[in-house]
């Protein structure tokens, strides 16, 4: 049976895996009246809640007797690590482009990479069903697009096609008859060519997705690149370097057939394959036949960005709610994480029991820490810092920049681009988008967006979309002023109760509720000025034998600010850590003792005099 390996790319929410699921239904993978989960790839939990894509994964179509693998990427930067790889498995790309929004930065992204590996991809304008649709615009930034990139003659003559991935159709004219997607399958089978590999020498693969099977352990994922695979037979498993990591034998080949993995006997040169029976052969690894000489060639991925502290929880709630609590518990499960995910690096800290979690985002290490949370995990998260590097020519410090995409309404461009100058940002470009909006284009340090997101939806009351991508190093920038408000900071153990928390939101705003556990040094709250405050929040009302009219009237609380994980992480500051337990996100003070917190402001300050 002929073969067609395919991506398919594209910017976050542009429709990937709505296109797939309907390719999956129209190429007959489901059975009449099965029942399908709606973005059915998305199958972790944190991709149903969030809409989003975080793991790349595989399935198979047949289409006039070719079987056509397709591979979902995810959309966010921060798991560019995943499309990285994922390029080396095709042959071919289907690039996403929403109707309305036109080509973003993740679009940019991962169009470099899919022309830099030579391939030529088929162009696909999804959401034309959109009110605000501006197809032909599109198609100029599109081709705009890949002659900034660099493109070929050959990559520029693009096959194009108007679809809507929800309503299921894809056509050559954007007045086609819209029934259904043969046009887009038809496209794959003429546009994307076969894989031409060599079937007679000696097997060889490069692991690409690694993943967890309850039943088979370690399952690798990756397209065989020469010779045939067979169950049982003898494997080396090579580093880049040519050293042998493990000797032994693939105990089950799976090939994918829509949603599921089967097992087969036996897979070519082409195919992309799934292989169990290997104990450390890890992402990006050579699995070969042991005459095979050296590793075969693997694609560099981007460095880390973005650094965090992951310690122990040392709070006085420490081990109630959780039940792994130990550091080499946090330990083994991160050396996991990293063998899976080539965009993180873990290494150990200089503090006691912690670890230094490296990776390309917020919301990279965001979901790394959500995904411990619900397996039980309990740990503290140090406020996240930028990567710097010295300039091997100049010797001058670097950290790295983003390019930042804001669509924002007409009359909230000024408080926009006040608050990015603010953070370092240089505004590169400004121009109408349509339908009142301005989209604005900055370049500026990836620590200056540390906390912003939020503010940024308060400035533009959630009407603003705010897109990010990794552009470079550039000189240190100095300074950027952070958080201008002082905590709330707890003097006492125990519950907080309601008439302390009456008189406490006079000043500032108040993070828990009557009844929540609080300890010393928890922060309670955002002071309404510049400096910390220490408070107590379970003072109670003293009891007498007098009553008087109006003496017990209600205590009106304003509801307290709740913030998700990702905000509780953006918003502390150096001396500040997030506590993260399976049923709570809670802020503390690093130090919990107030003199202990004195001693270290103390040596801050004689350090910055120093």
């Amino acid at each position: 049976m002929d073969i067609r390996n395919i991506a398919i790319i594209a910017h976050v929410d542009h429709g990937k895996t709505t296109l797939v699921d309907q390719l999956l239904r129209q190429s007959g993978a489901f059975r009449e009246h099965q029942q399908v989960a709606e973005r059915a790839l998305d199958r972790n939990d944190l991709e149903r809640e969030r809409g989003i894509t975080i793991l790349a994964k595989c399935t198979s179509v047949v289409w006039h007797d070719t079987r056509i693998n397709i591979v979902d990427t995810p959309g966010h930067a921060d798991f560019g690590g995943e499309v990285e790889r994922i390029l080396g498995m095709v042959d071919g790309a289907i690039v996403l482009v929403d109707s309305a929004e036109g080509v973003l930065p993740q679009t940019k992204f991962v169009v470099g990479k899919a022309l830099a590996r030579g391939l030529r991809p088929i162009v696909v304008v999804n959401k034309i069903d959109r009110q605000d649709a501006r197809p032909d615009e599109v198609h100029e930034e599109v081709f705009d697009l890949f002659a900034a990139l660099g493109a070929t003659d050959a990559q520029l003559d693009f096959p194009m096609l108007y679809a809507s991935g929800r309503q299921g159709w894809a056509d050559v004219a954007l007045e086609g008859p819209r029934k259904d997607l043969s046009a887009l399958f038809d496209l794959v089978l003429r546009h994307v060519p076969a894989p031409v590999l060599d079937t007679e020498a000696p097997f060889g693969m490069v692991a690409s997705i690694l993943d967890y099977d309850n039943y088979l352990g370690r399952v690798l994922t990756g397209r065989v690149e020469q010779g045939r695979a067979r169950v049982n037979m003898p494997v080396r498993v090579l580093r880049a370097d040519g050293s042998v990591v493990e000797i032994g034998r693939l105990t089950k080949l799976m090939s994918f057939r829509g949603l599921e993995r089967v097992p087969v006997e036996e897979a070519e040169a082409g195919d992309i394959i799934a292989v169990a029976g290997l104990a450390e052969a890890t992402v990006p690894d050579t699995i070969a036949a042991p005459e095979l000489p050296a590793a075969l060639p693997a694609i560099p991925v981007d460095p880390p960005t973005l650094a965090m502290t992951f310690r122990i929880n040392d709070g006085p709630l420490g081990g109630r709610e959780g039940k792994k609590v130990t550091s080499r518990q946090i330990r083994d499960r991160l050396l996991r994480e990293a063998e899976g995910n080539v965009a993180i690096r873990i290494t150990e800290s200089s503090e006691s029991e912690a670890f230094e979690v490296a990776g390309r985002g917020e919301l990279q290490l965001g979901v790394l820490i959500e995904t411990m949370r619900r397996e039980g995990f309990e740990l503290t998260i140090g406020r996240p810092r930028v990567l710097t590097r010295q300039n091997p020519e100049t010797g001058e410090r670097e950290e790295p920049m983003e390019e930042v995409l804001v669509d924002v309404d007409e009359p909230y461009t000024g408080i926009v681009v006040e608050k990015m100058s603010l953070r370092k940002g240089e505004m590169q470009d400004m121009r109408p988008s349509g339908g009142g909006k301005v989209r604005l284009t900055f370049l500026m340090p990836s620590r200056g967006l540390i906390g912003y997101h939020g503010e940024f939806l308060t400035d533009t009351r959630g009407t603003g979309i705010m897109n990010r991508l990794f552009h470079g190093y550039g000189p240190w920038k100095g300074t950027i002023e952070g958080r201008r408000n002082g905590s709330l900071i707890s003097t006492e153990n125990g519950e907080a109760v309601q008439y302390a928390l009456f008189y406490l939101q006079e000043r500032g705003t108040l993070f828990v509720d009557p009844g929540d556990k609080v300890y010393v040094g928890m922060i309670l709250g955002e002071h309404s000025r510049d400096n910390d405050l220490e408070v107590n929040p379970i003072k109670e009302k003293k009891l007498t034998n007098i009553r008087a009219a109006g003496k017990d009237e209600a205590l009106l609380l304003t509801p307290p600010r709740r913030m998700s994980l990702e905000q509780a992480i953006a918003y502390i500051e150096d001396d500040e850590l997030v506590e993260v337990t399976p049923s709570a996100v809670r802020l503390r003070k690093r130090y919990l003792d107030p003199h202990e917190r004195k001693r270290f402001e103390r040596r801050v300050e004689s350090d910055a005099v120093a």
